[in-house]
């Protein structure tokens, strides 16, 4: 496995992070377990997660069975890097009127403790807002996350789906309050959707924080299924999508089949290339899939194999305003 620095921080993680969105939900506890011993044996030291995940009123779920995954010991929760996510609806009636999504500073403690509960540890390394939350000031949030951070609950700050201009404010706010800021930006950036490219990536890379790509094979479309007679388990809501994408992808399997690899691990390769990308994130369900995408880490890509991916999937044509002004 390779390693890299999570942004302008100090830490260390692996260049692959093991997602856990299906723990709970289409991978049992014995698989999941399976999945995280694995990952560890390979050297992945990176693990995401988010309160939310099981989703709807099993929300918490996955966070529970990573707990019960660090309680075995063997030194399993000191070996990990972890990350999970605040913002959502939790589904607790305590909330009350904060049940809703969002970012206050009463939501961030309560959420924190609960997190810190069902996985069964006294600290997180990353802490990530899993939306941006524009009802809610920088001083509330810094001032939260700053307390999180003194009582040794929370190490780093990370966010998810913000704006290339979210990262700037957040990151200025944090300067002015001599804070380290956000380290991370958790992203959906992939072949079939590049226009992260025009600010969040440049912000990022800029401003101090690595890139998390999410979705790294746009839900399966870019892992080669559609030509090996399977389209996954989303198949029904991804057919649309795909009718639009097909000519892409087929030239993108014809590509790969020159180049001897699988769709997916180019895909993941194509991520690792860019030097604002950190780790991408592999949401596997089974032991198979996780073993499969380890090989991505020492594939690499010429120039001239890049230049043909550009060529499938064009990109926004570089970052704003060059990629749209003179």
């Amino acid at each position: 496995m390779k390693y890299t620095y999570l942004g302008q921080s100090g830490l260390r993680v692996s260049r692959l992070c093991l997602g856990t969105m299906n723990f709970g939900v289409d991978t049992d506890e014995k698989e999941a377990f399976r999945i995280m011993d694995a990952a560890l044996d390979a050297g992945i030291n990176f693990i995401d997660t988010a309160n939310i995940y099981g989703w709807g009123e099993n929300s918490g779920r996955t966070e529970e069975i990573i707990g019960r995954w660090f309680a075995q010991g063997g030194g399993r929760r000191e070996k990990t890097v972890l990350a999970t996510k605040v913002y959502g609806d939790m589904h607790d009636p305590y909330d009350g009127p904060n049940r809703d999504a969002g970012l206050s500073a009463y939501k961030i403690r309560r959420h924190l403790e609960g997190s810190l509960r069902r996985l069964q540890t006294d600290h997180i390394e990353l802490y990530q807002m899993h939306h941006v939350d524009r009802n809610v000031n920088w001083n509330e949030l810094w001032g939260a996350f700053e307390t999180a951070v003194h009582q040794g609950k929370i190490g780093y700050v990370g966010s998810s789906n913000f704006a290339g201009w979210d990262i700037a404010v957040a990151q200025g706010e944090a300067k002015a309050k001599g804070v380290l800021g956000l380290v991370s930006e958790q992203h959906k950036y992939n072949l079939l959707c590049r226009l992260p490219e025009l600010e969040v990536l440049p912000a990022s890379k800029a401003l101090g924080l690595g890139v998390i790509p999410w979705s790294p094979l746009d839900g399966g479309l870019l892992s080669g299924g559609h030509r090996r007679g399977s389209s996954g388990r989303r198949s029904g809501e991804k057919n649309e999508r795909f009718g639009q994408v097909k000519d892409q992808l087929d030239a993108y399997g014809a590509l790969c089949d020159e180049l001897g690899e699988s769709e997916d691990l180019v895909s993941l390769a194509w991520l690792l290339a860019n030097p604002a990308v950190t780790a991408p994130i592999i949401g596997v369900r089974t032991l198979e899939q996780f073993e499969r995408s380890l090989r991505a880490v020492e594939l690499t890509l010429d120039e001239s194999t890049l230049k043909r991916i550009d060529e499938i999937f064009p990109g926004p044509g570089g970052d704003a305003p060059k990629a749209y002004a003179w």
